[in-house]
């Protein structure tokens, strides 16, 4: 990529950003956005149709970033959920910043979701056996969003604490997988 397209579009998200930690996307203008990232709305317009647009790649960017560091670095099966919800949680500490600024609000749960299906998606790609057993995919559901909404709505407890705790859940189920 062209260094100038790759400071613009620097400029552009780092504005978002910063525009998107302060209010909400429908307040957000272009404008504005333009003159924070210190260039005119038709080089806005020749990177994104709307500011819609550019909200919807940061998140794809972030929730594409999520899966790599989770689902690609180790063997993941419902054998070893304890160790992949450490990695899930560790993957949210790393992205904290990101996801309380893109999914604050209603889009919280949305992103639970959204990583929860593609999570999925990955674990039947390894172990297709997965995708019609009714307790793996219970179990994993609850393994995804429980670590995902355990984490968002205590993350004023320690990350170790928080990890450990969730560790010892994952054991406990264990019998269960």
């Amino acid at each position: 990529m062209d260094l100038r397209i790759e400071k613009t579009e620097k400029a552009i998200k780092n504005a978002f950003l910063k525009l998107r930690s302060q209010m909400p996307l429908e307040k957000i203008t272009v404008k504005e956005l333009c003159r924070l990232a210190c260039i005119n709305k038709s080089t806005f317009y020749s990177h994104y149709a709307d500011i819609y647009e550019l909200s919807e790649t940061l998140e794809n960017e972030t929730v594409a970033s999520m899966l790599d560091s989770v689902c690609h670095e180790h063997e993941y099966s419902v054998q070893n959920l304890d160790a992949f919800t450490r990695e899930l949680c560790l993957t949210f500490v790393s992205h904290m910043a990101l996801i309380n600024v893109l999914f604050a609000g209603r889009s919280q749960s949305y992103l639970g979701d959204r990583l929860e299906a593609e999570i999925k998606k990955t674990f039947y790609n390894k172990y297709a056996e997965y995708k019609d057993d009714a307790e793996k995919n219970i179990l994993l559901s609850y393994c995804i969003q429980g670590a995902y909404h355990a984490y968002i709505n205590n993350q004023n407890v320690d990350a170790e604490i928080m990890l450990k705790v969730l560790e010892r859940i994952m054991k406990l189920l264990q019998p269960l997988y």
